[in-house]
């Protein structure tokens, strides 16, 4: 055997192999799309945990709360879109640092906004850049990853959204203690200015794989979304936007109101609510993880449906606790972060194995998106069924998104080891 072989032979094996076989280029556009995801996540859970300030500063109800995170969400669809024809256009990577500078700059506009309704128009533009980064880094990772490493290569990008939550939480705590509330929400929008250092070695550093951008180059028809619609395709679309649909209305549903569940329900100090977080957030990380191993070991479809049935139980489960047993809440925390997160990582692999390589940015920006907007108004909804259900009782609501994932997956392939073509 020779050196070379001995070498490649080292790399295909082993815990890191997934990261090793990507090759220089490829770990660093990885790099690139962690980075990138993690601080779009940063930038979507400012808001969640600064609602209650915003609430008292503009005196909104809850109703009118859950509509800011609706806005968002609905106006991501429309970002992730646009995305979505721009990957099949102009490339994964400059369409990568426009979404990033897209949500950035709004973030940060939030916090000048002097009014509800200038808060909701620069939350509705930030939604344009927050859509469509996710599926723009998951296609750039997914065509430099091997078919049987596939899931957690990108399944690691997923988990950098609990690194930005959690780095959101530790900003919240720390700005909340030493900022007045009515100051500190705009101190928090602020601090979203970080993602433009970013950009710096996106643009140095992150170059589309090489098939890719011959493919894209070849293709006189990419970026349609009359073609996503039409023939074989337009049946995986429609059920592969009700998985999406399902999945994020029951997680936007808990990232939206699990702060102000906890403050206003429980009865914890911004203190308190950051250390809960913690435990929430903890299984998040380690469910991404651990789902990307298990969508690779078990199949794409077997691990959706496996973690819509965990999520369902332990959101019933977490909103009943009874009150005073605020031990159990953050004991709970763990499971509920860690089933919500491990469905969703087997989305970047499978979204870019249904599509082929010209409509690939077109098709996964289009249903994840597509889910994003349908999903956001799950926690409108629940805002003002929270009136008169209570906000635990109305939270039960987001298991209803779960149900939907079951279904949708009647009508979606296996996908597990095909080859992107």
């Amino acid at each position: 055997m020779t050196k070379v072989q001995e070498i490649g032979s080292n790399e295909d094996v082993g815990r890191f192999a997934w990261y090793k076989t990507l090759g220089a280029r490829g770990r660093k556009a990885w790099m690139g799309a962690f980075g990138g995801y993690a601080l779009d996540s940063y930038d979507f859970q400012v808001l969640p945990l600064a609602l209650v300030a915003i609430g008292t500063y503009f005196h909104i109800s809850t109703g009118q709360a859950g509509l800011l995170t609706t806005v968002t969400l609905v106006v991501s669809a429309v970002g992730g879109a646009l995305a979505g024809i721009m990957v099949d256009r102009i490339g994964r990577t400059r369409t990568l640092m426009i979404t990033v500078a897209c949500f950035a700059v709004f973030t940060v506009l939030c916090g000048f906004a002097t009014s509800f309704e200038q808060l909701l128009v620069f939350r509705a533009l930030q939604g344009l850049g927050f859509g469509g980064e996710w599926a723009t880094g998951a296609i750039l990772v997914a065509e430099y990853a091997k078919p049987e490493y596939r899931g957690r290569a990108v399944a690691f990008i997923q988990s950098s959204w609990a690194v930005g939550w959690a780095l959101s939480v530790i900003s919240y705590t720390v700005i909340f203690s030493f900022v007045p509330s009515d100051m500190a929400w705009r101190v928090l929008f602020w601090t979203g200015a970080i993602p433009a250092a970013l950009l710096i070695f996106v643009r140095r550093n992150v170059k589309d794989a090489d098939s890719a951008t011959e493919r894209r180059l070849a293709s006189s028809s990419r970026g349609r979304f009359s073609q996503i619609f039409s023939g074989p395709l337009g049946r995986t679309t429609f059920f592969a936007s009700l998985l999406a649909t399902g999945v994020q209305g029951g997680y936007y549903t808990l990232a939206s109101w699990v702060p102000t569940f906890l403050k206003t329900e429980r009865g914890l100090s911004v203190v308190g609510t950051g250390g809960y977080l913690v435990f929430l957030i903890s299984g998040a990380f380690i469910g991404y993880i651990s789902g990307g191993y298990l969508t690779d070991k078990l199949g794409r479809k077997k691990t959706f449906f496996l973690f819509s049935i965990l999520s369902t139980l332990i959101i019933f489960a977490y909103v009943n606790i009874p009150a005073g047993a605020n031990t159990l809440v953050l004991v709970l925390g763990f499971p509920l972060g860690f089933f919500t997160s491990a469905i969703f990582s087997g989305f970047g692999a499978f979204l870019s194995e249904l599509y082929p390589s010209h409509l690939r940015g077109t098709g996964q920006s289009f249903t994840y998106n597509f889910g994003r907007a349908v999903g956001a108004f799950f926690p409108a909804l629940v805002g003002f069924l929270a009136g008169s259900w209570g906000l635990g009782g109305a939270m039960v609501f987001g298991a209803a998104g779960y149900a939907i994932a079951v279904l949708a997956l009647l009508g979606l392939p296996e996908t597990k080891n095909r080859e992107l073509a």
